[in-house]
């Protein structure tokens, strides 16, 4: 299997993320020639090597009219209160140019999409593209409280950000890895200054983006994770965590602009993990709480409006509780990044005042669900395949609508359907 593995020791921005992935392609000077081509107003993507505490890499600049942004960092210890702290080598800055209010300078979602729509690239391309950028959009709606409609871009930090977002999902086409995963995010520490004044590190938006994401804060000053950089990961990563057993073939370092004691940089990993030395290939959160004041009907209810919301699973256990009293454990599996909505849900619709949340690792079959035409009539099959193993399983909903039309037990039209199949397949 084709796996990427993005290591985040010093954050993420969209210009470090494009670098790291530029480094793993044998020709560079062409992918930079197709992204300046795509007809971006005024942007210019350009390449070349940086050395970070003696590691060489490479550092993608992003210009609009020859101009590139910066971020500052804001020293607030004791005596320089509000004092800006600027380093040698700057920061992408994409991030809090959104404003709610109408300017000639500023474009909305819609004028994104129009702008991403025109681009010279896949559909694919221009869907993930589209993708990230709309985490970005509901991450600052929801931190300025006003619907996405409202938002309006700063027209310089949109085109900047277009054109990290565009690169990376270019070159995430060009390499297609069939698996990426990528390390807890460092976000930094501090506080930083822009339009709105001073913030926090992580940025509200930034923080926004990576509720449900494994991120910590650390001991350097300065803001290392962008909502750019969150959103790309958000969107592509398959997993979270430590880097898989793989066999590496490649790898790329993508450097920042900014000096730190540590080497600012963005790394990854190209290599092949094989069916048994990959290990787990997802992860999934699983939210529990315990009830013993709940009705087997409202039970009931409670797990299907999980299941209904697209749960992974939801089943109960029977728990002995304190005071010896009988009780269920409840225990939702879904997706990491959903489980904020899912534990409203549980606490909505069961008695608990609390539910916990873990990430688990996971070991997944790589699947595939295939509709079949039989003379019983169509019926889906997911097949499964991987660590060494391969097998089926028919929907159960399409083998039970069909033992109803045929009168017949569940066992004995899974037999027929079954016979059918391998009777096409020896045709």
């Amino acid at each position: 299997m084709k796996t990427l593995y993005i290591e985040c020791n010093m954050g993420a921005a969209g210009d470090m993320l494009m670098a790291a992935l530029l480094e793993l392609l044998p020709e560079k000077e062409t992918f930079l020639e197709r992204i300046n081509a795509l007809g971006l107003e005024g942007v210019r993507v350009s390449a070349g090597p940086s050395v970070k505490r003696g590691i060489t890499g490479a550092r993608v600049s992003v210009t609009i009219q020859g101009v590139e942004e910066a971020s500052i960092d804001v020293d607030m210890t004791e005596g320089q209160n509000d004092h800006d702290h600027q380093h040698d080598h700057k920061h992408d800055r994409e991030h809090e140019h959104t404003h709610i209010h109408h300017n000639l300078n500023h474009t909305g979602i819609k004028d994104i999409e129009k702008i991403v729509s025109g681009l010279p690239v896949s559909e694919n391309v221009k869907k993930n593209v589209l993708g990230i950028y709309y985490l970005i959009a509901e991450a600052e709606s929801q931190v300025h409280g006003a619907p996405v409609t409202q938002l309006h871009f700063h027209e310089v930090g949109n085109l900047d950000a277009i054109a990290d977002i565009t690169g990376v999902c270019l070159l995430l086409e060009e390499l297609a890895p069939d698996r990426i995963v990528v390390s807890p995010v460092h976000t930094g520490s501090g506080f930083v200054r822009c339009s709105h004044g001073i913030l926090p590190v992580p940025a509200p938006a930034t923080a926004r983006i990576l509720t449900g994401i494994p991120s910590y804060g650390g001991k350097i000053k300065g803001e290392l994770c962008t909502p750019t950089g969150a959103a790309i990961l958000k969107h592509f990563a398959d997993d979270f965590g430590s880097m898989p057993e793989m066999r590496v073939k490649n790898i790329g370092y993508g450097m920042g602009k900014k000096d730190f004691e540590a080497a600012n940089c963005v790394r990854v990993f190209l290599g092949e993990s094989g069916e048994y030395e990959g290990g787990p290939n997802g992860c999934v959160s699983e939210l529990q709480c315990n009830v013993d004041d709940m009705t087997g009907e409202a039970l009931g209810y409670a797990c299907q409006m999980l299941m209904e919301a697209g749960a992974y699973d939801v089943f109960t256990t029977a728990a002995g509780m304190k005071k010896d009293r009988p009780g269920v454990l409840i225990t939702c599996v879904c997706d990491v990044n959903k489980a904020d909505s899912f534990a409203a849900l549980m606490l909505r619709h069961t008695t608990t005042f609390g539910v916990r949340k873990s990430i688990l690792s996971r070991y997944m079959l790589d699947r595939e669900i295939m509709t079949i035409q039989t003379e019983y009539g169509k019926v889906r099959m997911k097949n499964g395949k991987g660590y060494g193993v391969t097998k089926s399983k028919l929907e159960y909903e399409d083998v039970a609508a069909l033992a109803r039309e045929n009168n017949c037990s569940i066992g004995e039209m899974e037999r027929r359907i079954r016979d059918a199949i391998n009777y096409l397949k020896d045709e």
